[in-house]
């Protein structure tokens, strides 16, 4: 044929290798080429990880332009890095038969990292760095950029112990190292190991060129990977891994979803008769999704977001998940306590009015006594969830408040007797003791346990913190000054709270879960 078909590919050398690749099978045909070198963005910005660029298609958006303003006739692509939708007006034409799907641990001196608790791992790529620690949770990772051969060289140069690449690319180059292994347990990239062509959807003539060299089965197995991916609505921004091969005329596919940390994996497999594959790709990711697909990528989508809320008090999965949309959390715990020991001597007598105003204080109780040995003959506390611990664990509680200071009051009134003992912290308020004693009542103070501040300085944007506790406020004021919207769990942390900040919000009960919707409620009053 006359036309000359012009070939985009970025500049690297292997993106120059996979468009040769292309290139020959073309001329092979009896078609006329000529290869059209761009520089992407991907290969400009070398000093951030690929998901932190912030554009879809990082490898790929200057090629697109190239060809949409007519530049070039074809792109061609590592089908891993192009994004599962391409620009309107763009369409995939053909995959060149697959290559060497696995990635590659290249490694330095020897292979006994692998079986110690320290040691450190280079790359670029969350999905690699999140089954990595799912596998090695001890291990350090760091980040990795540039091409195949400045990363072999950063590797030679470091102390890192290896890194990890496309065995793909290490063998289209022809630089695999001796020391050198693939990760048949690493689920590779959807795509991966696959060269992509793309052509203007209205090009009648070059489409069907390209379709002379597209490989079907190839085509079928990569098409199931990234709609897989497609429908997880992943990216380079999510740790999802997906392989799809046809084996004795049956499609066996294999996917993951994992956390950023790598700490939570949900992984699916499933073989079905090739021609029955066509809804294999949604079947496999609804299945990832309803064992909590949804709330883990929502959670990677969040953390790319500036943290804007903090709790002073680590929160389970759970109370992550209660937050609405417009709130990236992040959480520690301000105070860590220390559980005191106590002698027999607490018991002897036996108290018969006994306070606990935190189930601090009962799990110091039963770190030193046996349940049977609490024979109290009233025990009176502080919370609904203090309450339900001291009726599980030792036994019934004659009254509940939601605060210290409210449950003094009523001790005045209605206490049976004229004696308290009060199991609480060496931190603590001095409204219980300080009324009752007041009113002739006589307060035997235990501390039962130790309350250590442990702050920390939290990062500039965060708009509010969610406190617990007056401790967890007094904490929080060691490493931060800034005036933030206050949280709290209750009145008592509030009155600590308003000494430092304008804008104090007290929950209606006493509870996390409560709190959260307090920040909720803010959020959604924007």
């Amino acid at each position: 044929m006359s036309k000359l078909i012009r070939i985009g590919t970025r500049d690297s050398q292997l993106a120059l290798w996979q468009a040769k690749i292309v290139q020959s099978q073309l001329e092979h045909l009896g078609h006329k080429t000529i290869l059209v070198p761009v520089k992407s963005t991907g290969d400009i910005v070398l000093d951030k990880p690929i998901y932190e660029l912030g554009i879809t298609g990082v490898f790929t958006k200057t090629l697109d332009i190239a060809m949409l303003n007519g530049d070039i006739d074809i792109a061609v692509h590592s089908l891993k890095d192009v994004p599962t939708v391409l620009p309107k007006g763009i369409v995939q034409t053909a995959v060149i038969k697959r290559g060497n799907v696995r990635d590659c641990l290249v490694f330095k001196d020897n292979e006994e990292f692998l079986s110690q608790r320290e040691a450190v791992i280079a790359t670029g790529s969350l999905r690699r760095r999140a089954q990595w620690l799912n596998r090695y949770p001890t291990h350090t990772m760091v980040g990795l950029r540039g091409n195949v051969n400045s990363r072999l060289e950063k590797l030679e140069n470091s102390d890192w112990n290896g890194a990890i690449f496309a065995a793909a690319g290490l063998g289209r180059l022809d630089i695999k190292p001796e020391e050198s292994f693939n990760l048949e347990w690493m689920v590779p990239a959807p795509g991966q190991g696959t060269v992509m062509v793309t052509a203007l959807e209205d090009d009648e003539e070059t489409r069907t060129i390209c379709a002379e060299i597209n490989h079907e089965e190839t085509e079928i197995a990569t098409t199931i990977e990234r709609k897989f991916l497609n429908v997880l609505e992943g990216g380079c921004s999510a740790p999802i891994g997906a392989l799809a091969f046809i084996k004795n005329e049956e499609v066996h596919f294999q996917g993951v979803l994992l956390s950023l940390d790598g700490s939570k994996k949900i992984e699916v497999q499933r073989t079905v008769a090739l021609g029955a594959h066509h809804d294999l790709a949604q079947f496999c990711a609804n299945y990832v999704i309803e064992r909590g697909g949804n709330r883990l990528m929502d959670s990677i989508k969040k953390s790319s977001r500036n943290i804007n809320i903090y709790s002073t008090k680590t929160l389970t999965e759970d109370q992550k998940q209660m937050f609405c949309d417009e709130v990236v959390s992040e959480s520690s715990d301000f105070i860590k306590i220390s559980l005191n020991r106590m002698t027999q001597t607490v018991l002897r007598p036996m108290p018969k009015n006994v306070v606990v105003t935190s189930k601090n204080a009962v799990q110091a109780l039963l770190t030193n006594f046996s349940s049977e040995e609490l024979k109290f003959e009233n025990i009176y506390c502080v919370g609904r969830k203090t309450k339900r611990f001291v009726e599980r664990k030792i036994g019934k509680v004659k009254h509940t408040e939601n605060n210290a200071k409210a449950l003094a009051e009523h001790l005045v009134e209605f206490i049976d007797g004229t004696n308290v003992t009060y199991f609480c912290s060496d931190l603590r308020l001095d409204d219980l003791p300080t009324i009752l004693a007041e009113n002739h009542i006589n307060v035997n103070e235990v501390i039962a346990y130790e309350t250590k501040y442990d702050s920390r300085k939290i990062k500039d944007g965060v708009e509010g913190v969610m406190f617990y506790s007056p401790s967890t406020v007094q904490s929080y004021k060691q490493e931060n000054d800034d005036d933030i919207i206050a949280f709290c769990i209750g009145d008592t942390t509030a009155k600590e709270a308003k000494k430092h900040f304008k804008d104090v919000r007290v929950a209606k009960m006493p509870t996390v879960e409560s709190v959260v919707k307090l920040v909720n409620e803010y959020y959604e009053s924007l």
